[in-house]
């Protein structure tokens, strides 16, 4: 594509094709939890249809995320190495293909080597691999697209995607497969990420100054501040990354909101029904109430601590949103878990994972904000760290409930929040790695 013009016009309004670029990018996000969650609720008609028991179905469940955690960090290397469109489009191709493959696991020629479980649980973990692209990814095209003080809307925006994939994800799955079979919603949202990776092939670009819908004015909007491209790849600086501080409190916090996060993935729907005593479809319904306050107060937050950065300063702006965003995460779980009144439970525990999620741009801009270069590794061990949280989450929550009652299992993650949010205390990303 032919560069565009290299000198601004007085007068000349700036083109938005950033903005164009942003939507793309919750796309892409939408699909991701969309084939992310709709293995959950074909479960029911997976189980009896395939002869698994919920002990195996939960090995495939684990299969994701181990594939998930274990690539956060090379998927996020390559597209600081190769640029986050080809890297990104491929990812989406990958993940799509085999989330296809789950409907046909038990006829492919690896059922026959590894069993019908075996074939599914390769299928799953193969998901895991390419999801495992995106964020990091995300963050990288965020980091080159968009100016300091646009950072953390950007990623509030791409990562806010989850609240309405997860959201649609169980009305949506439900309704297919009692109209078209279990199959049909891998089919379907196989077909969907095929044709969103072909839209973001064609039309992204890795860097603005490569994409002919970019003037010199929105050129120089995005390069205000913006570190300039280098002339080579650049090694990684893990010795710096080591020795930054900084880096291993936002790690550390980043776990302690993936162990939350997946409170609400895993568990959320069943204390619903288990414990506050909705039916099944009143459940599944009001079960969307954490995803639909994460796609509201996502962008929100990411919006705030760019605002707040225009004020305050990087480290200012940034850790006043990721304290105060997890802080309140921790209180409104407390609140949500001792409310007798259900409705006014549902609406705080809810409140909880939107305060949650209002702290995502400023992590994920921090990291930009620290090594704007190697944005997609360095967020790529951050997510690693969600990951490991999202690991024990599934599994000691549930023990927690049945040793203690689930008043403690829920204080227990909102213990974890409000630590979280303190570690921010110590989060300077304004300070820059710290290289000797």
């Amino acid at each position: 594509m032919p560069p565009p013009a290299s000198i601004p016009t007085p007068g000349r309004s700036p083109t938005r094709t950033r903005w164009k670029i942003l939507a793309l990018l919750f796309l892409i996000s939408v699909i991701t939890y969309v084939d992310r969650g709709n293995i959950s609720v074909a479960a029911r008609q997976m189980m009896p249809a395939l002869g698994l028991t919920q002990l195996q179905m939960g090995n495939v469940f684990s299969a994701f995320v181990l594939g998930y955690a274990l690539f956060q960090i090379p998927g996020g290397w390559m597209g600081d190495r190769w640029g986050a469109r080809r890297v990104l489009a491929g990812a989406v191709v990958w993940w799509s293909l085999f989330t296809a493959l789950t409907a046909v696991a038990g006829t492919l020629p690896t059922a026959d080597v590894l069993g019908v479980l075996g074939s599914l649980i390769l299928i799953r973990f193969l998901i895991g691999v390419g999801e495992a692209a995106a964020l990091p990814n995300f963050n990288r095209s965020v980091a080159d697209w968009f100016p300091l003080r646009e950072r953390g809307l950007g990623m509030g925006v791409s990562i806010g995607g989850l609240g309405i994939g997860l959201a649609l994800t169980q009305p949506l799955v439900a309704w297919m497969m009692v109209n078209y079979g279990w199959q049909s919603p891998f089919y379907a949202a196989g077909a969907a990420g095929l044709l969103i990776a072909g839209l973001w092939g064609w039309y992204a670009t890795d860097r603005p100054e490569q994409h002919r819908g970019v003037n010199a004015e929105e050129l120089a909007v995005i390069k205000g501040t913006a570190a300039p491209p280098a002339t080579h790849p650049e090694p990684v600086p893990w010795a710096a990354f080591l020795r930054t501080p900084t880096i291993r409190w936002i790690v550390l916090s980043y776990t302690g909101l993936g162990y939350v996060a997946y409170v609400y993935i895993s568990w959320f729907y069943l204390y619903l029904v288990n414990e506050r005593g909705f039916d099944v479809l009143r459940g599944s319904f009001f079960a969307t109430g954490p995803f639909l306050a994460i796609t509201v107060l996502c962008p929100f937050g990411g919006w705030v601590t760019d605002r707040l950065v225009h004020r305050l300063g990087i480290n200012g702006g940034r850790s006043s949103v990721g304290c105060a965003g997890m802080l309140l995460s921790g209180a409104c779980i407390v609140a949500g878990a001792q409310i007798a009144e259900p409705y006014a439970a549902i609406t705080m525990l809810s409140l909880g994972a939107g305060f949650l999620y209002f702290t995502v741009g400023a992590f994920w801009a921090s990291t930009i904000d620290l090594a704007p270069r190697h944005s997609g590794t360095l967020s790529g061990i951050m997510n690693t760290g969600a990951n490991v949280g999202g690991t024990i989450s599934p599994t000691l929550t549930p023990w927690l409930a049945e040793q203690f009652g689930w008043n403690v299992s829920l204080g227990f993650a909102a213990g974890v929040a409000i630590l979280g949010g303190l570690l921010w205390l110590l989060i300077r990303p304004g300070d820059g790695l710290r290289n000797a």
